[in-house]
């Protein structure tokens, strides 16, 4: 039906075809209160006039945005950040006072009771050097950011044949290397190191004979073995692993070089205390002993005072902050 509305009956006004639809705070309002030019309208209101359902999506999105950038900052990460945020329980900074080695294992083991840590099959190495060592030249730049500076020589025992380990200079360009990734113990910004050739430095980072490493660490279990001998500042790497490696990195030499340097150097800046394989398949923490395995009922048998889940495996890894 067609014609002029009645009088005192207003038609509800429509949109003009060139106008976009615009959402109502009160959708059940009267259509002339909403449309009434002489009602204050504030700029919430106009706000969601113009964006619809939109201006509710919009603070519950900030709200998740923070809630995700929380999480994220406080370490909801993958497995490889969960392997050793902390690499051990605390560190002992006065650890070059001890006067027995660190890290490598104490008393008395039966042979049964051994973990599968036998030298894997592979090329020569020297069984005894001369107990006398030899400065690698070279020096560096400070390496991280951390207040607590190390400095640190590169050794080799007199006596090695140099081809067994591809000559010092390769051996100290992998030490050089490997601390000055950020992966290593510089990555949480608490240390920093600097490599000197003379000197009394705080570490001193040497390939020895398997005879040599015996002695400083200790031969209780009949296994090759590494450690931080603090009475002369030495981190000893066992020439025997370095050619040899462990048959858990299944002939992966190079990670597990750089494994053996960390964990070794960590021992060096005060992580003690070894630490076993805390969530199942994750990265294993770099103080745990992964030359003898990465699971914990494999690693017990050297520390049974070790609070530990035997049933917990991990893999192998070679960095203190792998993240």
């Amino acid at each position: 039906m067609t014609g002029n509305p009645e009088p005192g009956v207003q038609r509800p006004r429509r949109p003009r075809p060139d106008q976009p639809l615009r959402a109502r705070w009160d959708p059940i309002a009267d259509d002339h209160e909403a449309d009434d030019p002489a009602k204050p309208r504030n700029a919430f209101v106009r706000f969601v006039e113009a964006f619809g359902w939109r201006a509710y999506a919009i603070p519950v999105l900030a709200i998740l945005t923070i809630v995700l950038l929380v999480v994220t900052v406080r370490g909801g990460g993958g497995d490889e950040d969960k392997a050793s945020a902390t690499p051990s329980d605390e560190r002992n900074a006065r650890v070059s006072e001890e006067t027995h080695a660190i890290g490598a294992p104490t008393g008395d083991i039966q042979e049964e009771a051994l973990p599968a840590g036998d030298l894997p099959e592979g090329g020569p190495f020297t069984r005894n050097g001369d107990k006398d060592y030899r400065v690698v030249r070279g020096t560096g730049a400070k390496i991280g950011t951390g207040g607590q500076e190390y400095t640190y020589t590169v050794e080799v025992e007199k006596g090695i044949d140099p081809v067994q380990y591809s000559g010092d200079q390769s051996f100290a360009k992998l030490v050089d290397t490997t601390l000055a990734n950020k992966r290593s113990w510089i990555g949480d910004g608490k240390v920093s190191f600097r490599r000197v050739d003379s000197g009394d430095p705080d570490l001193r980072i040497t390939l020895a004979s398997t005879g040599t490493a015996r002695e400083l660490c200790g031969y209780q279990i009949k296994l090759e073995t590494s450690c931080f001998y603090p009475p002369e500042a030495r981190v000893t790497l066992n020439e025997a692993r370095w050619v040899r490696g462990a048959a858990v990195f299944a002939g992966d030499d190079m990670t597990y070089r750089q494994y053996l340097i960390n964990h070794e150097v960590g021992h060096g800046i005060g992580y003690e205390n070894h630490r076993p394989c805390e969530e199942n398949g994750a990265l294993a923490p770099i103080m745990m002993q992964q030359t003898f395995g990465t699971a914990n009922s494999e690693i017990l048998a050297l520390d049974p005072d070790m609070k530990a889940d035997r049933s917990l495996v991990c893999r192998p890894n070679a960095w203190p902050f792998p993240g």
